[in-house]
């Protein structure tokens, strides 16, 4: 059956998908918005670690007022669940999409964009506040955002089960968007993908993954670079929930186990990982039937790729490592560590000494703890995505820095501040959690107006990188509010 778009009552829109039609409600602002929309079967019993299925069709009008049932997950440490909101919608239907129009209508042609959201692969959903797509639909941008499967479920690594399934997952809903949207007024072929976090993580593996060819045809990646981890540390992970819940670790075996037991387990496991820690992880890995090459490697090949045709927007904030060190005391204990700190933080991440030279003179009066900070920032993702950058590319490349300071004492330019400005969500209560109080709305205007420029005319507004020269900076020294005595920074080079 053919996505078509169907009448409906006075504010509850109704589209005919090809599992069946759902109706919406359409707001005072005129937007309509979709919510809770399956994309895959449930992945329960059978399908719990298996590939996504394709969703039972229904007859007569399926309700897609609320958000849909979040993926199975564990709640963030208390530190961080103060900062960064994580609803828990219960329920096995969790591989749902949401769609965000302002006009749910066949032949409308609007671009898309469609939103994979972050959370080190483990946490995370669609259903966070900050990420509502009003914004963009009162702009002309038909906005989709999704769930996936996390944690062990999505990216545990099984002898007995397909590997990268929460990859497997995100292909489903852009196969989805592909096969629906030109019903909900978007344009199929003119399809912008962006994410931060694991979310733009994620976005570097499709662009590499061969399966997911053709299904969009720009990127952003915000805080996030291409990567792949090495299969023993995803597989230990497996093997520790394993040996904690008395089971082989084999898919056949973590199927059987029950899904509190099994997120008890996570729990403990993930209590010894984290973004700055190269121990045992979840996350992406290289396969064979999914992800056949490191995403780095592959992107960055003298061949010239397929998805060296998509243009591509990413970045980093200024102090992306404030978020993991500021609120457990690490900034303190860094410092208090003085130079050996520095020294560690060269020795985990390879970097000379010209290197800590570099960032003194960029970054003068910095302490320990911002220079061993940089440093793995430098590693994680400024260092990949300037090699992304400076790839040979058939379309061009755009970089930026966001160098805005939280309100929130100590947290400074931090890992996902930006997320209120680029969906112009300021408003929202959650967003003040990482943001403070007193946010530049004209901050939000730059930022969002140019994420919906780069999905209309692939264009952001500042020229591409050419492989030299700073970023583009969103909220330079005219906007910092600084909390804490420090230097003004400049872009980072």
């Amino acid at each position: 059956m053919s996505a078509q778009g169907v009448a409906g009552g006075v504010g509850r829109p109704r589209v005919e998908t090809r599992a069946g039609v759902v109706e919406g409600r359409t707001g005072a602002d005129g937007i309509s918005v979709f919510l809770g929309i399956p994309y895959a079967a449930p992945p329960v019993g059978a399908l719990r670690l298996a590939p996504p299925a394709p969703p039972a069709p229904w007859d007569g009008v399926r309700e897609a007022a609320a958000f849909g049932p979040t993926a199975p997950k564990v709640p963030y440490p208390p530190t961080f669940a103060a900062l960064l909101p994580d609803p828990v919608i219960p329920g096995d239907d969790c591989l749902n999409v949401n769609v965000w129009t302002p006009e749910p209508a066949d032949g409308a042609g609007l671009p898309v964009m469609v939103w994979i959201h972050g959370g080190a692969h483990t946490r995370g959903s669609s259903a966070v506040p900050v990420y509502d797509g009003s914004a963009f639909a009162r702009d002309g941008v038909v906005l989709v955002s999704f769930n996936f499967r996390l944690g062990v479920l999505g990216y545990g690594l099984f002898p007995d089960a397909p590997a990268n399934r929460g990859l497997l997952d995100q292909i489903a809903a852009l196969e989805w968007v592909r096969d629906n949207i030109e019903a909900f007024g978007g344009d199929p072929a003119r399809v912008t993908l962006f994410g931060e976090s694991a979310g733009a993580i994620s976005i570097g593996a499709l662009l590499a993954a061969p399966r997911a060819a053709g299904l969009f045809h720009q990127a952003v990646l915000q805080s996030g670079a291409p990567e792949a981890l090495p299969r023993p540390r995803v597989r230990a992970m497996v093997r520790r929930m394993a040996s904690l819940l008395k089971v082989e670790a084999t898919a056949a075996a973590f199927t059987a186990v029950s899904l509190p037991d099994l997120m008890a387990a996570q729990a403990a496991v993930l209590r010894r990982s984290g973004p700055l820690l190269d121990g045992p992880a979840f996350g992406l890995v290289v396969d064979p039937d999914t992800l056949p090459a490191d995403p780095l490697d592959a992107l960055t090949a003298d061949e010239d790729p397929a998805s060296g045709a998509v243009p591509l927007l990413f970045g980093w904030t200024t102090e992306e490592y404030r978020l993991w060190l500021a609120p457990t005391g690490g900034m303190r204990l860094l410092d208090r560590m003085g130079p050996l700190a520095v020294a560690l933080a060269r020795t985990r991440t390879g970097k000379d000494r010209a290197a800590v030279a570099a960032l003194r003179t960029a970054l003068p009066g910095a302490g320990p703890a911002e220079l061993a900070g940089q440093l793995f920032t430098d590693r994680r993702l400024r260092d990949p995505l300037r090699r992304l950058a400076g790839a040979r590319r058939a379309a061009p490349s755009f970089l930026y820095e966001f160098a805005w300071c939280s309100g929130v004492p100590g947290l400074g330019a931090c890992h996902a501040l930006e997320l209120g400005f680029v969906f112009d969500t300021l408003s929202v209560p959650e967003a003040g959690w990482l943001a403070g109080r007193d946010t530049p709305q004209e901050l939000a205007d730059e930022m969002h107006g140019a994420w919906v420029r780069f999905a209309t005319t692939g264009e952001p507004g500042w020229a591409p990188w050419n492989g030299g020269g700073p970023p583009k900076v969103f909220g330079g020294p005219e906007l910092e509010r600084t909390q804490e005595p420090r230097a003004t920074r400049p872009a980072l080079p």
